[in-house]
């Protein structure tokens, strides 16, 4: 490793389940040969970093762990396999820290399915330190003109919910209902959405939440918190009357799972994203039937997806909205988190 990258780092550590986080020094790792070294300029907070910190999956997280999966910084160091990537270039650590390369899953543009899969800040340390590390073949390739810190939340919200639209089989002019439209991933859904010529209907809870959605572009936003018939509301909102043509599931909790192919248009396609701890589909097999609805997941996109995603950030089409704080004060994020009062996304500076 070259003489001036230090041997200590700041970095935020889960030292057991259910955490805190632990802001303390740590060794700054060194890249193996099909490896690079990123100095990790900014990272955005992700509720998935949240559940790692709580245990709440089916698959353990590695502890102690270095959460974070969204981290945009600068090349500084690489292994002797690695001929396509130079020092110096700026690079973004995705949720697919790396995978074989040579199975069937990733033989087939599906390498986050390879069973091989490392998870940054999951199975392997993430972006919430100042140096991390990631596969070569993975990492995200940002341009130079493209800001950091504006950018940071695009390699999991912006990537995933892109993969998800894709998914749905939503054409232009037709509607898709964002459920957990205020959160991060939601208001990069609308956008996402309405650059790929959808109407929006967002679904989410409480006034701030649906100035924001309106403010992004959504055509029609419904409250649940207020809603005496969401079921009929949300129908409503789409020309027709007859629901949206897709749903984007992104919510924190189970209901909302449950509601979906109540109100979705007859041939719709229901996509799962979010991932409520413990939580069960459950549709009306007679409905699902005769309406011919589709329920399907969709789980992160691959590389070709996140250059795309990556690409309409580039072109002005979707702006995130975040705030910073310093990676010192990632634990308040957290609970905010835990109290469902982040609007947008968070994003950590990991000079302070």
């Amino acid at each position: 490793m070259s003489a001036e990258i230090p041997t200590e780092q700041w970095a935020q550590v889960v030292e057991k389940p259910g955490g805190p986080v632990t802001y303390k020094k740590i060794p700054v790792p060194t890249p193996g040969p099909d490896e690079v070294l990123i100095n990790v300029k900014y990272s955005g907070v992700c509720h998935t970093d949240l559940h790692a910190m709580m245990g709440d999956w089916p698959i353990p997280p590695k502890m102690p762990l270095v959460g974070g999966h969204e981290g945009a910084g600068v090349v500084v160091a690489k292994g002797s396999l690695v001929d396509d990537i130079s020092i110096g270039d700026h690079a973004g650590i995705k949720w697919l820290n790396g995978s074989c390369l040579a199975c069937s899953f990733c033989m087939q543009a599906d390498e986050p399915l390879c069973p091989s899969a490392l998870l940054s800040g999951y199975t392997v340390d993430g972006s919430f330190q100042q140096y991390a590390i990631a596969k070569a073949a993975h990492v995200a390739k940002l341009p130079k003109d493209v800001d950091l810190e504006a950018v940071a939340p695009v390699l999991c919200a912006g990537i995933t919910v892109y993969k998800g639209l894709r998914e749905s089989g939503a054409r232009p002019g037709q509607s898709v209902a964002v459920v957990g439209a205020g959160g991060g991933l939601g208001s990069m859904a609308i956008q996402y959405a309405r650059a790929m010529g959808l109407r929006v209907v967002a679904i989410d809870g409480g006034e701030e939440k649906g100035q924001s959605c309106k403010a992004l572009g959504a055509d029609a936003y419904v409250d649940f918190q207020s809603s005496k018939d969401l079921v009929k509301e949300v129908r409503e909102a789409t020309p027709e009357g007859q629901g949206p043509h897709a749903v984007l599931l992104l919510a924190v909790s189970e209901r909302p799972f449950q509601q979906a192919t109540e109100y979705v248009r007859s041939r719709g396609t229901v996509v799962c994203i979010g991932l409520p701890a413990g939580a069960y589909l459950k549709a009306p097999v007679f409905d699902t039937v005769l309406r011919m609805i589709t329920i399907k997941g969709s789980y992160v996109g691959n590389r070709q997806d996140t250059q795309e995603a990556i690409d309409f950030f580039r072109r002005g089409l979707v702006k995130v909205p975040y705030k910073t704080v310093g990676l010192s004060e990632l634990q308040k994020v957290y609970d905010l988190m835990h109290e469902g009062k982040v609007v947008g996304r968070y994003v950590v500076d990991t000079s302070r």
